[in-house]
């Protein structure tokens, strides 16, 4: 009986785990299948836990759904991810969208219209009605008759002012005949306000700015609309831009940044600016600013001691006094409204799912569980949440019974958000959301700089954008083209002649052996030559034929002839030449420049000394640094403030006191942008400097020593001896150095001040490839961005050509006889 025990222990053991298993295979037998959801545009983290308890609230009571959630910068103003994912069927169900540019996305048939759907489901408590949101943000969120998204954030604009700096200059303000103890309320109570609070240190430079019109969030938008400014006409079918109201508030902004020294030297000042504990406003670099309600959680969080006020943001004062052109306006106050909303894309897979995910997330009901769940988060780290206003009204009232902040300024400031959201207006809903956008930034920092009146900017923004409506509204003109026709063609010619060659090369008198080396020649090349017939050449001659349409991706292209070529000629002839005119700044300068800088460094590292391989490796690092590494670096290092940037640091400590120079803005500067850039050339200048090596280690001493015995001078052995050895790799350099001028992009995408309007200040930045990229991946223009495209390899070419030419007469190499 023993010696069965074990035996019988071992049955047991497997009888216990097969039926272990039986079990546990019953409890993880397949339930039904979910539906993947995919939202873009909504990021979770620390402190976004609310957002994260909603959508599991969502998931909790639709069982048959599981939500992925990708930020993918889709709504920040990033449309390239969402314009491929939809052309290539692989849309999300869900976007969170930026909702001035859902009209531009839905008149291109890119988002679809929820109008049945909210009528279907009219009984549902869930469903979004138009009289639970502020007007400006449900307009805003639709177009042509249509609502395409439902909005969900609703950012509208206050005046902030730190009421410890009024105090402290309370004796300035009260001889100026301003009260220290409330805030400016017009348009010249502004302006008189900031001229009091404004300091200036001793060297010039901006100690602190009493109001600077953009710093914040308000942007000429703000203002205009104060003017009752309307930038599209009442059918959608004209700019306004340039309107008597527009010109008169950008004249305001003009004036406002007048007082603190003018916009170069504000935006120097910006540069400096920290976050958090350091925010300009926190610790008092500025005494007054316009923003958004976002902004209340990070200065309750990092600045809860400052004396916070909020007020209605200033107007004019025809408007505020309510005379002149404003005598029946029965608004005094006017502020504007920006945030996000939530659209369906084209091809969304899953488009009843998604509409359930709008309902709800979009409720009163789904917006108060994210509130009471991130408020408890908040709590639980020791915070207490500020909640962000929303473009629901029900939501609001709804949020502010819970509200209960213990510090009275910072609920006061919510209430003002909430307040002046009924005075809320929204930026137009047209086809050229992003165009008027662009234009309207660049308009701004054209006066601004005052490289135009406000007229001449606002004109030109206005032609501009009036170009890209006719364009849309008059398509009708050109005739519709099928893209599988230069598609079949194109096919049909590549085998043509590849046939061709095929003849051809069997109609060649070889031998047996030459026919059979060749045959496995052109076998071994064969993968290059399909690879540049499919990838290079093909798409080569596919831009040249878009160049001659008009077409946006998403619909059908149409044959518009020169219009492309002429239009860039025209309408867009300046921004073309300014484009132009800085690739020819980097090359004429940059080239020369890092050519000489390249030699300089490789006749030092030429001698034979010491450690010259580490000299040499050093002066090597910067090429094997990434470029996009590289402009980060430079971004830093060119910080016009001096705190923070390493060159300015140094400029004030030496220049400023010897010369009474200031230190230049850098990249914040339009003048001086461009030398920024060459600046950042010459320090990678140690790429060119290999070449240079080895060219110098290849110029015979015999020339050398013959030189010297004939007694010359070792500047003139440089230039009888050495440059001329060297023709060849100076030749080599300047062609490639002006084609890579000619194809800047990279570290103008990642240095550029802003991603609004200009590139660089006033545009001291753009580059043709950078004008390609922008009609190609922003505006969706690819017939314009392939004629750029064009226009950039014809003058590549004919400039190279021209080098080519001229080489003969300069260039020597040691073949030559």
């Amino acid at each position: 009986m023993r010696r069965c025990r074990p035996v019988l222990v071992g049955f047991l053991a497997v009888a216990l785990s097969v039926l272990a298993g039986a079990q546990g295979a019953e409890q993880n037998q397949p339930t039904a299948e979910k539906t993947d959801l995919v939202v873009w545009g909504i990021g979770l983290g620390p402190d976004s836990k609310g957002t994260d308890a909603a959508l599991r609230e969502f998931e909790r009571r639709n069982p048959d759904i599981r939500v992925k959630t990708l930020t993918m910068g889709a709504g920040a103003m990033d449309p390239q991810k969402l314009m491929t994912s939809i052309v290539g069927n692989v849309a999300p169900d869900v976007i969170s969208q930026d909702r001035f540019t859902v009209s531009d996305w839905a008149s291109r048939g890119a988002f679809l219209p929820l109008d049945e759907l909210m009528q279907r489901d009219q009984d549902d408590p869930l469903n979004p009605r138009p009289d639970q949101y502020y007007d400006a943000t449900w307009i805003e969120a639709s177009y042509d008759g249509k609502v395409y998204a439902i909005p969900s954030s609703a950012d509208n604009r206050v005046l902030y002012w730190n009421r410890a700096i009024f105090k402290l200059k309370a004796k300035e303000l009260r001889a100026a005949g301003l009260d220290p103890d409330r805030a400016p309320r017009t348009w010249s109570e502004l302006l008189a306000y900031s001229r009091v609070l404004t300091e200036f240190n001793k060297d010039g430079t901006l100690k602190r700015a009493g109001f600077m019109p953009n710093f914040g969030n308000s942007w000429l938008y703000m203002f205009a609309f104060m003017m009752n400014a309307e930038f599209m006409s009442a059918d959608g079918r004209t700019c306004t831009l340039n309107s008597p109201e527009a010109q008169k508030a950008l004249q305001f902004m003009v004036d406002g940044y007048e007082i603190v020294g003018g916009y170069d030297k504000a935006k120097s000042f910006e540069s400096g600016f920290l976050g958090r504990e350091n925010d300009a406003f926190i610790i008092g670099k500025v005494a007054m600013k316009i923003d958004g309600d976002w902004i209340l959680s990070g200065l309750a969080r990092y600045g809860p001691q400052i004396d916070l006020g909020a007020s209605p943001p200033p107007v004019p004062d025809d408007r505020f006094h309510q005379r002149g052109a404003f005598a029946n306006e029965p608004n005094k106050w006017v502020t504007w409204f920006g945030g996000f909303s939530y659209a369906i894309p084209r091809g969304a897979r899953n488009p009843e799912a998604a509409w359930r995910f709008i309902k709800f997330m979009s409720s009163t009901e789904g917006r108060l569980i994210d509130f009471d769940a991130q408020r408890e988060w908040d709590r639980r780290q020791g915070r207490t949440l500020i909640p962000r206003v929303s473009a629901s009204e029900e939501y609001n009232e709804a949020v502010l019974k819970r509200f209960n902040y213990a510090d009275k300024k910072f609920a006061d400031a919510l209430g003002m958000h909430i307040e002046m959201g009924q005075f809320g207006k929204g930026r137009p809903p047209t086809v050229v959301a992003q165009t008027l956008w662009n234009e309207h930034v660049k308009a701004m920092e054209a006066a601004l700089y005052k490289n135009k009146t406000p007229a001449q900017a606002l004109a030109t923004g206005q032609a501009a954008v009036q170009r890209d409506l006719d364009a849309y509204f008059q398509k009708d003109r050109y005739p519709e083209l099928d893209l599988g026709v230069p598609v079949r063609i194109g096919i049909l010619l590549t085998l043509l002649g590849l046939a061709a060659a095929v003849v051809w090369f069997f109609r060649q008198r070889l031998g047996r052996l030459e026919r059979t080396e060749a045959k496995w020649a052109y076998l071994f090349i064969a993968p290059w030559i399909l690879g540049f017939l499919v990838f290079t050449l093909g798409p080569m001659v596919a831009s040249l034929f878009f160049s001659f349409t008009q077409w946006d991706v998403l619909n059908e292209a149409r044959w518009v002839g020169g219009k492309n070529y002429a239009d860039l000629a025209t309408t867009d002839r300046a921004i073309m030449l300014k484009a132009f005119g800085n690739a020819a700044y980097l090359a004429g300068v940059g080239v020369p420049l890092g050519l000489a800088t390249g030699l300089l460094v490789a006749l030092l590292l030429n001698a034979a000394a010491r450690g010259m391989r580490v000299y040499r490796t050093m002066f090597y690092m910067p090429a094997i640094v990434p470029g996009i590494a590289s402009a980060v670096l430079w971004t830093w290092v060119l910080t016009p403030d001096p705190n923070k940037g390493l060159i300015n640091a140094f400029w004030r400590e030496t220049i400023s006191p010897w010369l009474g120079v200031s230190p230049p803005g850098w990249i914040q500067s339009a003048d001086w942008a461009k030398p920024a850039l060459v600046l950042m050339g010459v320090w990678g200048a140690g790429s060119g400097m290999i070449l240079w090596l080895a060219g110098l280690k290849g110029v015979p001493t015999s020339l050398y020593e013959a030189s010297s015995i004939d007694g010359a001078t070792p500047w003139r052995q440089f230039w009888s001896v050495t440059f001329p050895q060297l023709s060849s790799i100076v030749f080599f350099n300047t062609v490639m150095g002006f084609i890579g001028a000619m194809q800047e992009f990279d570290r103008m995408y990642v240095m550029r001040p802003s991603k609004d309007g200009p590139v660089g200040p006033d545009d001291a930045m753009l580059t043709p490839v950078y004008r390609l990229f922008q009609d190609a991946f922003s505006f969706f223009k690819m017939g314009s961005a392939s004629a750029i495209a064009w226009i950039i390899f014809a003058i590549i070419v004919i400039l190279t050509a021209i080098q080519f030419k001229l080489a003969p007469k300069w260039v020597h190499y040691e073949a030559d006889r």
